[in-house]
């Protein structure tokens, strides 16, 4: 049995969240690859709203299990607060030992950056996302299976910043009370030690097993680390091939994979947006789809659908089929675009290029639609609608799977 794999392909917040939880139900294992609490799915279920960061989407499922692999950087405050909103999960969520530390001083590092940054800044979200995944590369951070060492660990913490002494004073970050630290990381331990494991085996086991198995990553491919709009990205692989080295399997062990698309586009924090709308019409996307961050509560820049940018995501990630989440969101205008070709130094392209600095959009413009909202067969869309997708398809040589057409679990189109 293969392991089934879902992708973000615009710049994230792509409704990742919800497709997970609709598939959920059919899988056995749902695991999380890369990324950190900076990345938020929000998912509806009867009503209820719930908000999930590190936790794999799969937790509403009750019979799933749920993995963070080794590829995560993991902030021990922000999972044990976000695992309160759930009972009963031992047996049930799984943190790999492997997985990176992200700890208190990592996202005061990141913040100080940004502000010394100034106009230069990248935007992050200030959760020292970066910085943690920095200490990875140097070989200077601190893993997972750590924590069951608090003492150990402590001294360790208190070596790195006396080896690091210089950097911290240009932030103003002091050195820890080593009584504080202690104390800190021994309630770490306390409530994480029984979901800490070797999740590599796990998988493995399950893969062997042939159980159904459903990855996830966070963010989207235009924020990955080599992939994406450079410097304006993530620290992160946040394509298909992230999830093999975030969670110790290999390329051969992928099945299914599944793009996941707004219907229009979404971009938090700084950097090239070639279909951004900065007249009413984004304005009123961003009202329409409450495009607010789920981890910052940061208004998301808002444009329209990029197909061009779509399909080269979509070959990069090695896509079967998309699902394109928030239609209904489209409901009410006049006249909806997508972006189907850019303008760069004068002369059309049908490729995205490695700078999007200098890139203008080339429009193909649909008539308006309403009543898409709560659809749950194709043919129940507006035909306006129906060819927006099917143009889609087209341009990004890719086949639409999946519709989303509310918040709600029920209310999505399975083609």
């Amino acid at each position: 049995m293969k392991a089934d794999l879902i992708v973000g392909i615009q710049w994230g917040d792509e409704g990742k969240g919800k497709i997970v939880d609709r598939l959920a139900c059919e899988y056995d294992m749902v695991c999380r690859s890369q990324g950190g609490h900076n990345a938020g799915h929000t998912i509806w279920v009867d009503g209820v709203k719930y908000a999930l960061h590190l936790v794999p989407s799969g937790v509403l499922n009750p019979e799933a299990i749920n993995v963070v692999g080794n590829g995560v950087v993991l902030s021990p405050e922000s999972i044990i607060k976000e695992m309160v909103q759930f009972e009963n999960l031992e047996g049930r969520l799984y943190i790999s030992d492997k997985a990176h530390l992200n700890l208190y001083y990592h996202a005061l590092v990141d913040q100080a950056k940004e502000k010394l940054k100034g106009d230069k800044a990248i935007g992050t979200t200030g959760k020292g996302i970066g910085p943690a995944y920095a200490d990875k590369i140097n070989r200077t951070g601190f893993r997972v299976g750590e924590l069951l060492n608090p003492v150990k660990l402590t001294a360790s913490i208190l070596e790195y910043f006396e080896q690091n002494r210089q950097v911290f004073d240009i932030y103003e970050i002091p050195t820890p009370i080593e009584s504080e630290l202690l104390g800190e990381l021994e309630s770490y331990k306390a409530k994480l030690a029984p979901f800490i494991t070797d999740t590599t085996q796990m998988v493995w086991r399950a893969l062997d097993e042939n159980k159904r198995i459903l990855l996830e990553g966070a963010q989207g491919t235009l924020l990955d680390i080599d992939h994406g709009t450079y410097p304006y990205v993530t620290s992160s692989a946040t394509v298909s091939a992230g999830a093999c080295t975030g969670l110790g399997i290999n390329p051969k062990d992928i099945g299914k994979v599944i793009g996941i698309v707004k219907a229009y586009c979404t971009r938090v924090g700084n950097g090239p947006f070639p279909s951004e709308d900065f007249g009413e019409d984004g304005k009123r996307l961003g009202e329409q789809g409450h495009e607010f961050g789920t981890t910052t509560g940061r208004a998301r820049r808002c444009g329209w659908f990029d197909a061009v940018a779509t399909r080269h995501a979509a070959r990069l990630n090695g896509c079967d089929e998309l699902a394109l989440m928030k239609l209904d969101v489209l409901d009410g205008f006049n006249e909806v675009k997508l972006c189907v070709a850019y303008e760069l130094d004068g002369k059309e392209i049908d490729y995205m290029p490695s700078n999007l600095e200098d890139v203008k959009p080339i429009y193909k413009t649909f008539k308006g639609w309403n009543n898409s909202v709560g659809a749950r067969t194709f043919d129940a869309l507006p035909q306006d609608a129906q060819d927006f997708v099917k143009t889609i398809e087209e341009i990004s040589k890719t086949k639409v799977g999946i519709i989303s057409t509310s918040p709600e679990r029920d209310d999505t189109i399975i083609l």
